[in-house]
């Protein structure tokens, strides 16, 4: 399996799975795409089925991750997937467990992890990934990042006392929540640096994308991603829309041609553009939902045809931070299939992002694909809408849920009082309750009671360092961490 850049005009220049991994962004600013999506039939998912059933979800991400990686000995590939999906990681041999609400109504949980949230489902395989392949290169790697809330601890987490690797997270000065806060900067590991960023969750991603883009000091400090930019972390992300397919179909009377809907909270796009993946492989998804909350771009986006992307100033601080973003990266990876695979248009659309231009296809024979090929719907959601929705989802179904899921519920609600899907939906829980105290509170009166696993975030220290929107002041940081590494060790 080779793999080519969104910005390629030619196609060509394909590079092979773990060069894409360590190397996260493409040189040309683009994001990397297998050069075509492996095909499965009904053969291959009544064999996921018993695989799942029989074997467990590390066997299941062993078998969907073999069709994209060619480069890692298969035995390796298993032992890598056997180690990121534990019991003991995610609190149940399932993994990622499916709950019906109703007859129509699923909830797939993503968020049982080390750090109550659906990153650790990506990042505990790239923290594999990673260790494995710098193992094999004798290398190291500085991992750069950008957080709108819960990547930068899954990433922490996942990297935290691996050998040779450094990671240095972004985040928004004062925009997460203080549980977010504490759970990333408590962490006090010489290879671990926060970087609180005076801006938006927006700042944080340029910057990210300005300095990976300085291709000579990318080279020479090894720098890597692991925000959904990194095929890898997307990849891993396709195993679990798999998952909620086999087993939200378990009970129906032909579960291998059972077809499904996903509604999906998302700000940056990756997460379900997933399911984009997901679905073109040939996995039985009929409908997917993005759902938004105030930070609408997306909204806009799959019912006008016009990707406005909002400034810093227009970016709402919202009840549910992780999807407060107005650019959303991983849409660049949709928008290059819905265009034909036409990495020169994509490229004319994408690269004018950097200076505010949006884009309009609002009058391009694609827009009718978004629907009609594509499957997409979207939703919104407001402040008054979340709460509302965790109070009544409690009521009605006994179950908590956190501020984003709750956005994802809403529209999931809009939709089938809409009549706009006609299958079973399976909302996608992207955090847990005990992330959004504040909200929980104002939604039932009560705060979420705090695992005992995080009881001692009340008192942590912090670690972090404020800084202005500057991607030299960020490279000083890198060097400056770096050579005092080569200097101590």
């Amino acid at each position: 399996m080779r793999y080519l850049s969104t910005r390629d005009p030619d196609g060509e220049a394909s590079q092979g799975f773990c060069d894409i991994l360590i190397g996260g962004l493409a040189p040309d600013g683009g994001l990397y795409l297998p050069e075509s999506y492996p095909q499965v039939d009904t053969e291959t998912l009544a064999t996921w089925r018993r695989l799942l059933a029989e074997e467990g979800y590390a066997a299941l991400a062993h078998a969907i991750l073999s069709l994209f990686v060619d480069d890692i000995p298969d035995a390796d590939l298993r032992a890598i997937c056997e180690r990121a999906y534990t019991a003991e990681k995610f609190g149940t041999q399932e993994i990622v467990p499916v709950t019906r609400l109703d007859r129509r109504l699923f909830l797939g949980h993503l968020s049982n992890g080390p750090t109550a949230a659906f990153k650790d489902m990506a990042m505990q395989l790239l923290g594999e990934l990673f260790e494995y392949e710098l193992a094999r290169r004798d290398s190291s790697l500085a991992i750069l990042g950008a957080t709108s809330g819960d990547t930068g601890s899954a990433a922490i987490f996942a990297m935290k006392g691996r050998r040779n690797i450094h990671v240095f997270m972004l985040s928004p000065l004062g925009r997460m929540t203080p549980f977010q806060q504490a759970q990333m900067f408590s962490v006090d590991d010489p290879h671990v640096v926060n970087l609180a960023v005076d801006g938006v969750f927006d700042n944080c991603q340029d910057i990210v994308k300005q300095v990976a883009s300085d291709l000579d000091f990318k080279e020479l400090h090894r720098l890597g991603a692991v925000n959904s930019i990194n095929w890898a972390r997307l990849l891993a992300q396709v195993v679990y829309y798999v998952a909620c397919w086999l087993r939200a179909t378990e009970e129906v009377e032909d579960p291998d041609t059972a077809r499904v809907s996903f509604v999906v909270p998302t700000g940056n796009f990756g997460n379900v553009c997933a399911g984009h993946v997901a679905k073109a492989m040939g996995v039985p998804i009929d409908t997917l939902v993005v759902a938004t909350n105030e930070n609408d771009v997306l909204d806009e986006f799959f019912r006008t045809g016009v990707y406005r992307v909002r400034t810093s100033a227009e970016t709402h601080e919202t009840s549910s931070p992780s999807m407060d973003i107005s650019k959303a990266s991983n849409l660049e990876r949709f928008v290059f299939d819905l265009l034909g695979r036409d990495g020169a248009r994509t490229a004319e659309l994408f690269g004018g992002l950097s200076t505010g231009q949006g884009f309009d296809l609002s009058t391009d024979p694609a827009f009718e694909r978004l629907r009609s090929v594509h499957g997409f719907l979207s939703g919104t959601s407001t402040h008054a809408d979340r709460l509302a929705t965790i109070a009544a989802v409690e009521k009605e179904y006994g179950v908590l849920v956190d501020p984003h899921t709750a956005d994802a519920l809403t529209v999931a609600f809009d939709v089938l009082d809409g009549g706009e899907v006609d299958t079973p939906l399976v909302v996608l829980e992207t955090a847990l309750p005990v992330k959004f105290a504040a909200t929980i509170a104002e939604a039932v009166g009560r705060e979420p009671e705090i695992p005992d696993a995080y009881a001692y975030l009340r008192d942590a220290d912090r670690h972090v360092l404020e800084i202005d929107r500057d991607p030299e002041l960020v490279k000083e940081v890198i060097v400056e961490t770096l050579t005092a590494h080569q200097e101590n060790s």
